[in-house]
C-alpha cells in the first residue's frame, strides 16, 4: 500500500512516518507539511490512502480530502485530528477513517 502523510507538525508527523515504517506492506512514499501540494503530488504519482491532519493554516484536511475525491484514481482518505467532533466531519465527506490524536 503506497501511503503519503500530511500534518503541520512536525513532531507529530515524525511520529506517524516512524509507525508507518515498522508496518509491513505500506510504503510511505512522501510527506507533507502543507497540504497544498497534495493534490498536484497525487495527480502525478500513484497513491492509495492519504493520511491527513484536518486543522491546517493553508487548506483543511476536509478540504484536502474533498479536492483528491475530484480526481479520475483518488485515493482513498483518513482524516486525523485531536478534536473528537471532527469524525462526524469524516463520515459527512465518506473518507476512509478517523484517527484522535494522539496516536499510537
Amino acid at each position: 500500500m503506497r501511503v503519503i502523510a500530511v500534518d503541520n507538525a512536525p513532531e507529530l508527523l515524525d511520529k506517524i512516518t516512524g509507525i508507518f515504517r515498522n508496518m509491513e506492506g505500506v510504503e510511505l512514499i512522501k510527506t507533507f507539511e502543507e497540504a497544498v501540494a497534495v493534490v498536484e503530488y497525487v495527480k502525478e504519482n500513484p497513491v492509495d490512502i492519504v493520511f491527513t491532519d484536518i486543522v491546517m493554516p493553508d487548506i483543511s484536511g476536509i478540504s484536502l480530502a474533498t479536492e483528491l475525491s475530484k480526481l479520475k484514481t483518488a485515493p482513498a482518505v483518513v482524516l486525523m485530528s485531536s478534536i473528537p467532533g471532527f469524525s462526524l466531519e469524516a463520515w459527512k465527506i465518506r473518507a476512509y477513517g478517523f484517527i484522535e490524536k494522539p496516536y499510537t
